[in-house]
């Protein structure tokens, strides 16, 4: 395609955009809403995965050791707990260990836990993180197969719970965001099959006299991908700007279970990525649909 006609055919686009000024802004205004919610829920499903990712790391079994194990069928029992797939190496809490996490944990009860010092009652024991949070319980089984072991703790319906809300997250986004993309290329495609419409005689002429479907077809197409890249840039913007007060707003609220939501500079690149994607796709799915018709001459 020579510069002259591609020239012709992006200048035929923009032109159209500001020839049809009240349709143009009223699909720029929906496909910004319709983005804008695509974006929460793009960010909620984001911060979920974040927080079971930090949850997998705080919430872990405990596997206690039996009082009479060696060293060497200590060292043995931690190697074959770190070979178990989804486990990361686990981490080995002495008797004494234990002593001094009770008293971090209930300071001001020194005296109370000062016994501790000369027999501890708390057995040796493994923490055990997974990767894979639901692979918990059949993890836990395993462990219970090797020698010296003597108990495991583990709050596998906390887990399961959780990760129950969060599956149930996830499925909804998805489909709130096919939903979504489905509207927005509606309203494309409606916004430019008006446009189409006004100059339906102007195309048949151009069909007449040799023109080809793609050189009809591409200012329509520009319309539609310049309408999309730009409420996918404000778009960016607000949600950024939203985002921002409300993790603002929240932070003192999570930090007291331990948990921080993602940064809004942590999803950018990605969001920007998949905005424009969607600009320039829905703009350029929904112009090609409303010129079909017309161009059956």
């Amino acid at each position: 395609m020579r510069y002259n006609v591609l020239g012709y055919l992006i200048g035929e686009g923009f032109r159209n955009l500001f020839k049809n000024k009240k349709s143009t802004v009223a699909s720029l205004i929906i496909m910004c809403a319709t983005m804008f919610i695509f974006g929460i829920f793009f960010l909620i499903g984001e911060n979920v995965q974040e927080v079971m990712r930090q949850v997998s790391e705080q919430q872990a079994m405990q596997v206690f050791i039996v009082d009479d194990a060696t060293e060497e069928q200590i060292t043995e029992l931690g190697n074959k707990i770190s070979s178990l797939p989804s486990v990361k190496p686990p981490e080995f809490v002495s008797k004494e260990d234990a002593v001094n996490i009770m008293k971090a944990r209930y300071k001001g009860a020194e005296a109370v836990l000062a016994g501790l010092d000369k027999s501890s009652p708390f057995p040796d024991s493994y923490i055990v993180r997974l990767d894979d949070l639901s692979k918990i319980d059949e993890v836990a089984e395993q462990i219970r197969t090797f020698e010296n072991v003597d108990d495991i703790t583990l709050r596998s319906d906390t887990i399961n719970r959780l990760l129950d809300i969060a599956n149930g997250v996830r499925t909804i986004s998805a489909v709130i965001l096919v939903f979504l993309i489905l509207v927005s290329i509606f309203i494309i495609t409606n916004t430019i099959k008006l446009t189409v419409h006004a100059r339906r005689k102007e195309i048949s002429i151009m069909k007449y006299v040799g023109a080809t479907n793609g050189f009809i077809r591409w200012p329509f197409m520009i319309e539609g991908i310049v309408i999309g890249v730009v409420a996918a840039l404000i778009s960016v913007l607000l949600l950024g700007i939203g985002y921002n007060y409300f993790a603002g707003q929240a932070t003192g609220v999570v930090e007291n279970v331990n948990i921080s939501l993602l940064q809004f500079s942590d999803t950018f690149n990605m969001l920007i990525g998949i905005y424009l994607a969607l600009g320039i796709g829905i703009g350029t799915i929904g112009s090609a649909i409303s010129m079909r018709k017309y161009l059956e001459v």
